[in-house]
Parts: C-alpha cells; structure tokens; sequence
C-alpha cells in the first residue's frame, strides 16, 4: 500500500508540474504587452522596463517557469500587480468559496444519483427505470451555464424564493441561502452521470455468481442489493467522484460570474482579463493541486477497499 500510495504521488507531482509549464507557457504566448495592459499606453518607457524587470519577463520562458516553480517550492506564489499584495493571501482568501460551492454542489448530487441509480437497477426495465434513464440524459445535456441562467430566471426572479446575487450579509444562514442557487446549478448534472453510473454498475454485479448463489442460500433481496451489489457498484463512482471535483472548479467559473460570488473561478476570470499573471498563475496552480489531491484521494480509497487495484501497478 505504502508504495502505491508512493506512487500516485509522485504522478500528482508530475502532473502539477506539467500542467502548470504548459498553462504558463500559453499565457506568454498570447498576443498584446501585459506591461501596457497594466499600466496603459501613456505609462514611460522607464516605468514599464521597471515592471517588466520586475514580474521577470526579460527572462527567457524556460527560465521564468524554473523561477516560479522554484518560488512555490518556498510557499511563495508572487505579487498582484495592481494592489501590491501577496497572491496567497489573494487566493485563499476567496478558495474556501469555491470549496463550499463544489462540496455542496457534489454533495446534493450524491444524496440523489444514488438512490435513483440504485433504484433503477433494482428495477430494471420497468417503467420508473425508464423515467430515472430520461431523467438522467436530461440532467447531463443541459449545460451548467444554462441551468445558472434559468434557475436565477425561476426561482429569484420570477418566484423570489431565493436570492441570486452575492454570498449574504456574513450569517451563516444567508450564506447557505446564497449557496442554494449556485450548488444546484453546479451539481445537476452530476445527478444524472452518477445515477447512469450506478445503474449500469449494478446491473452488471448483480449477473455475478456470487450474487446468485447469495440468492440460492435465500437471503433477501435487499441484503443482497444494499450488502453485496451496491458496496461493490460504488467503487467506480469514487473514482467519478474524485474526477468530478475537479471539474466543478472548472464549472465553478461560470456559475461564480452568473451568481456575481466570490470564489476562485470569479478570480481567474478577473485576472485574465487584466493579465495580471502572478494571481493567473497561483489561482491555477491552487486549483490544479485540488484537482490532484481529490483523483489521488479517490485512487487511494479505492486501493483501501479493493486490494486487486494495488497489484496491478
């Protein structure tokens, strides 16, 4: 296990460190002087060698990523250009928002894909199970956008039940008031992806032998579904689970910008779109960390309650 575990950190590493070469990399290549983006087109010429000479762009490329790899090895992600302060303060100050809306987003999917996965499995071929199957579909075809957009249009505007903009007034039950929107958004494709994967999971345990024979000695049907079919179906739904997490940060930029929350999302798009590079590149190296440690974090859990996973390294 130790060398398993070993491992997948290892390739988390790799990958961090790949795909933050990559990203910075497409960010220099894109056209326009970012020193002339912050400071304006009147800014002297003095000013503007003092900027670049700062943020390190007369460096070569391979350099500059040497450079920052090398300061984030020291827990130092940089200066924000504009408001001259420490870009971790920057991104863990609004991080916890996004957590909150990813957790909360995934969460509600769970307590529902699952159940309705379970439930179309154990009712195959019936006409609830088509239903649970149209509903499904459904669910991962409406783009996330989409659902931000409607759910503001229906339940803030139209209905009122619910607000649309901000995080609350610092109470804890506006601030779940305000999550509402923007988890549900977030996590209603998820409900169907998990709720396909269960069913087809299920379906395809309950053809085992073991199943049948737990069936021949008489135990009940919803032993047998809940201890040794559903226990085993949820193993590929941990691994779905982890990647699932990395992709509602992905998806939390649009519902953050729709909903006007604070949030990482919100923060990269604001940073782009200044090319204010420092808060870019610690933004997106925060979240791919996230993004790792949740696919390792799965692979592992697996690897507990699976032993076959660790011989096959």
């Amino acid at each position: 296990m130790l060398l398993y575990f070993l491992k997948r950190i290892f390739l988390g590493v790799v990958i961090v460190v790949i795909a933050v070469s990559l990203l910075y990399a497409m960010i220099h290549l894109v056209p326009g002087d970012p020193v002339k983006t912050i400071l304006g087109p009147r800014a002297s010429p003095e000013i503007q060698a003092q900027i670049r000479e700062k943020m390190g762009l007369n460096d070569p490329l391979p350099l500059q990523i040497v450079k920052f790899l090398g300061n984030v090895a020291t827990g130092d992600l940089g200066e924000d250009v504009f408001k001259r302060k420490s870009v971790n303060t920057i991104v863990f100050e609004q991080l916890p928002h996004t957590i909150y809306l990813v957790l909360a987003g995934i969460g509600w999917a769970l307590l529902i894909g699952i159940p309705l996965g379970c439930f179309a499995a154990v009712y195959q071929n019936s006409v609830m199970d088509r239903v649970v199957g149209i509903l499904s579909v459904s669910c991962i075809a409406i783009p996330t956008f989409l659902v931000a957009i409607y759910s503001v249009l229906l339940f803030a505007v139209t209905l009122k039940w619910l607000p649309a903009i901000g995080a609350g007034d610092g109470s804890l039950l506006s601030y779940v008031r305000h999550l509402i929107l923007p988890a549900f958004a977030v996590g209603l494709g998820w409900v169907g992806y998990l709720a396909r994967l269960i069913r087809a999971s299920m379906l395809e345990i309950m053809g085992e032998s073991h199943v049948r024979n737990a069936r021949a000695f008489g135990l009940k049907e919803r032993t047998i579904v809940f201890k040794y079919v559903l226990r085993l179906a949820v193993l590929p739904t941990i691994t779905l689970i982890g990647m699932g997490i990395g992709i509602l940060l992905s998806s939390a930029v649009f519902v953050e910008i729709v909903f006007a929350r604070p949030g990482i999302g919100r923060l990269i798009y604001d940073a782009v779109t200044s090319r204010n590079y420092p808060v870019v590149m610690g933004s997106v190296l925060v979240t791919t960390v996230l993004f790792v440690v949740s696919t390792t974090l799965a692979d592992l859990i697996n690897a507990m309650i699976d032993p076959r996973l660790r011989t096959r390294d």
